[in-house]
């Protein structure tokens, strides 16, 4: 059987005749939606264990046999890093359909959930397998309609929100498919396994950019982010998890991957470009994470954030740097997939998505709990969970890429510096993520909470599991196994090993655990909590979110925050300003009164005769 009917045709087939299913089957659809995935997966893990190859879909080469020019729009490559991403894909569809049979109910009900779902995996795995830019825009075209149709928007917020998301994506895909234009002008080919064009005249580099913004917004950068904290906040986080968290990551870094490494020779300004895009992205999203108190879209700022590591492996341009980028892409969708598992699973049992109406859920989620946790460490950068491990190569790469004389290259510390400075930040948004959620005095209202079922904290374990697993193992098999063969071979620029991390941090714990034991052999005498002569312990409490409201009234921030809140870094609202004044003023010129069409007559005239004199 042909390995990509059962990876992308299966999927959009199913999701297909899934729109022949009554909105009532939910259960039903749901059920056969596991069961594509699974086998999606399935299949997408023996196309990764197999050689790289050219691939076609047999049944519509025979039928288009008699054309040749046909036939060579349908044409496939699973090279190294095509493979990768569509096990991750094949990953993704599983856990987060799983997920989706619990969480998906009847408040959470989306029309067509599930045949959107499954035309997302297909058309996912078709962009990241296609050779061919025709079928490659093709499938990428069909994802941004079923991205619009993953968000519930029976209200305002989220209408709005949809129609962003779909106009900003929209938008980025016609000025790629204006890139792939000029890079059929300058190869004669749009066959993009044979491209590989130089950026030393002006027609490259504008291809290059048309490229990049493409993978970009996909991606959720800066200023192309907009949608994605917008789309976090209003979707279900089913729909979060599947997206903006991991198959548009996925995609959208899979593209800056090809662009970079095989489609274009980059020149030293256009890493410069790279490396300060991603600064921008990772500490402006940070910044704007801290001071959000509705927790799904703190998590939409922080997705945004990450990329921003993505964005500087690539643009390090070294194999060190390019291997932190991917594996740092795949180590992000893990831990986000999972904090977005964890939101919707809080999200569900309490029907409250501000932090400040949660707290205390620890004890009634013990589950959740752990996986939000261990993905908030992971994306925090400590070790030894996997954020860690990728972030540490990336700054391996800014160090050995200080080495070389180029324009980005001289200021090797100031990336460094911004980077390791994004960690810590990144660090405070998920201490306030967690306290405000999970720690603290439970809400009178929130005392008969309990956790979710297996169908949603099964698939949580499962990627919080992962997340410590390609941490502990990153240098021994993870690296080795997965990442090098996308890059090739490449040193550590210092001693690290992911296990002797490890083992020293589990030497550490157990050796406080010795020292509290022994503090605790000896009696103390304890006594209550009073304030002014009353009783307060069991009533007083400490809110961080209260705490982290000060972020935003330090000077230094102060100016950045009153931008943000008056939309100034969004450009969706900057060009929606300007499309809405540019109508008013066309408005007015056309006033129905004839001396005034008359004057512009009149003026026109004047400027094409001056344009034909000069």
């Amino acid at each position: 059987m042909n390995i990509l009917y059962p990876i992308i045709l299966l999927p959009i087939a199913a999701g297909i005749v899934l729109f022949l299913f009554p909105e009532r089957a939910k259960a039903v659809k749901g059920i056969i939606t596991v069961i594509v995935s699974g086998i999606a997966l399935y299949f997408s893990y023996k196309l990764f264990a197999s050689p790289n190859q050219t691939l076609y879909i047999t049944l519509l080469s025979q039928l288009t046999e008699g054309s040749d020019t046909v036939r060579g729009l349908l044409i496939f490559n699973s090279d190294s890093l095509s493979k990768t991403v569509t096990l991750f894909i094949g990953f993704f569809g599983v856990m987060i359909s799983l997920y989706s049979l619990a969480y998906i109910s009847r408040k959470k009900r989306i029309l067509n959930y599930y045949s959107n779902f499954l035309i997302t995996i297909g058309a996912s795995a078709g962009v990241v397998l296609s050779d061919h830019f025709i079928l490659f825009i093709t499938f990428w075209g069909v994802l941004g309609l079923t991205l619009y149709k993953l968000i519930k928007s029976d209200d305002e917020k989220s209408s709005a929100a949809a129609k962003k998301s779909f106009i900003l994506i929209g938008a980025s895909d016609s000025i790629m498919i204006f890139g792939i234009g000029l890079l059929w002008v300058l190869s004669g080919s749009l066959r993009i396994s044979g491209i590989q064009t130089p950026t030393d005249n002006a027609l490259g580099v504008i291809a290059f950019i048309t490229l990049l913004i493409g993978a970009l917004t996909k991606a959720g950068a800066f200023p192309l982010h907009s949608w994605v904290p917008d789309y976090a906040e209003t979707a279900p986080a089913s729909s979060s998890a599947l997206l903006p968290a991991s198959l548009d990551k996925l995609l959208g870094i899979y593209l800056l991957a090809r662009i970079c490494m095989s489609l274009f020779i980059l020149n030293s300004w256009l890493y410069l470009v790279l490396m300060i895009i991603g600064v921008i992205t990772i500490i402006s999203a940070v910044l704007m994470a801290l001071i959000q108190n509705h927790y799904k879209r703190l998590l939409g700022f922080t997705a945004v954030s990450q990329v921003g590591y993505m964005i500087i492996g690539f643009g390090l341009g070294s194999p060190i740097g390019i291997a932190g980028g991917l594996f740092h892409m795949i180590n992000h969708t893990l831990y986000d997939c999972g904090l977005f598992f964890s939101a919707g699973s809080v999200e569900k049992r309490t029907e409250k998505d501000n932090m400040e109406d949660v707290g205390g859920l620890s004890t009634a989620m013990p589950l959740t709990f752990f996986t939000a946790l261990i993905c908030a460490l992971s994306i925090s950068g400590v070790p030894p969970f996997n954020g860690f491990a990728s972030k540490w190569i990336i700054y391996q790469g800014i160090i050995e890429f200080g080495r070389a004389s180029g324009p980005a290259n001289k200021v090797w510390v100031i990336w460094l510096i911004l980077t390791v400075f994004g960690s810590a930040l990144t660090l405070a948004c998920f201490i306030k993520f967690i306290s405000g959620i999970f720690l603290g005095r439970r809400k009178e209202g929130l005392k008969d909470v309990k956790e979710v079922s297996i169908l949603m904290w099964l698939p949580m374990i499962i990627i919080a599991i992962i997340c410590i697993g390609f941490g502990v193992f990153a240098t021994k098999y993870v690296v080795p196994k997965l990442i090098i063969p996308l890059v090739g071979e490449f040193e550590y620029g210092g001693v690290w090993s992911s296990g002797t991390v490890t083992g020293l941090i589990v030497a550490s714990l157990f050796i406080g655990f010795l020292i509290y034991l022994v503090g605790n052999l000896k009696k103390f005498r304890t006594t209550g909590v009073y304030a002014g002569g009353e009783d307060i312990e069991g009533v007083a409490d400490f809110s961080s979110v209260d705490y982290y409201k000060t972020i935003s009234e330090f000077k230094i921030f102060a100016a950045f925050y009153r931008g943000a809140e008056k939309k100034l870094f969004d450009l969706y609202d900057n060009s929606k300003r300007i499309i809405l004044g540019l109508n008013k003023f066309f408005s007015k010129c056309h006033s129905g009164e004839l001396p005034l069409y008359v004057t512009w007559v009149f003026l026109g005239m004047i400027i094409i005769i001056a344009i034909l004199i000069l």
